[in-house]
């Protein structure tokens, strides 16, 4: 017999469907067909399969992940969303686990709290910081293409939540990973920033993938 945690998982991901068919109006391109088979398939077999992801099953019965996990559908995963204006999230946070400051440059997120408490926020254009501390059954929109984050601050509750995007590709764009590991010169960083040049190098130390 399932066990309450299954079943909630389950309830929770049929739930927060429905908030993506909200964002179904988004900004992809509209296709011509149905629906669009990848261009890399030679004679594909389309049929329910085609149109059905698996990868969420991971989460019945699993324990709280060590470290923020993000589990993704969006058509690089799930290649049947391609012209179809949505993509799915599922966001594990332990502890203390946070989801840092990124960007979503092609489309708004819609975030749904199914489990322990949430800090989120964004920044708008005027550099002005919106927060909120969601609870179950909540919901919160991030804008498109804003920064924002999310961070779990229960030191004894996990928190689970659901994102749903107005796109199939919402791509995302780490801020501190974007900034400070992809070749820019440390002197422009700490001109920017206005701290020396070993700061700079000591943040480039902690974000450098671990061997």
């Amino acid at each position: 017999m399932a066990s309450n945690s299954s079943i909630n998982k389950l309830l929770f991901l049929f739930i927060s469907s429905f908030a993506i068919i909200g964002l179904a109006i988004a900004g992809d391109p509209d296709i011509l067909t149905d629906f669009v088979i990848p261009a890399n398939q030679t004679n594909p077999i389309i049929d329910g399969n085609f149109f059905t992801f698996t990868g969420m099953r991971v989460l019945v019965g699993s324990d709280p992940p060590p470290a923020f996990k993000v589990l993704k559908a969006s058509m690089v995963e799930f290649p049947a969303l391609n012209g179809q204006s949505v993509s799915y999230a599922v966001l594990e946070f332990p502890v203390n686990g946070t989801n840092p400051p990124h960007t979503h440059p092609r489309a708004s997120e819609l975030l749904f709290l199914f489990q322990g408490t949430l800090q989120v926020g964004f920044v708008d254009t005027t550099n002005k910081l919106y927060t909120q501390m969601l609870q179950v059954g909540d919901l919160f929109i991030f804008p498109k293409g804003l920064v924002h984050f999310q961070y779990n601050a229960d030191p004894k509750n996990p928190a689970l939540a659901v994102s749903a995007f107005g796109s199939a590709n919402a791509g995302t764009v780490s801020v501190p990973n974007s900034v400070f590991t992809t070749g820019i010169d440390d002197n422009i960083l700490a001109q920017s920033f206005k701290i020396d040049v070993a700061t700079i190098q000591k943040i480039k130390a902690g974000l450098a993938p671990k061997p």
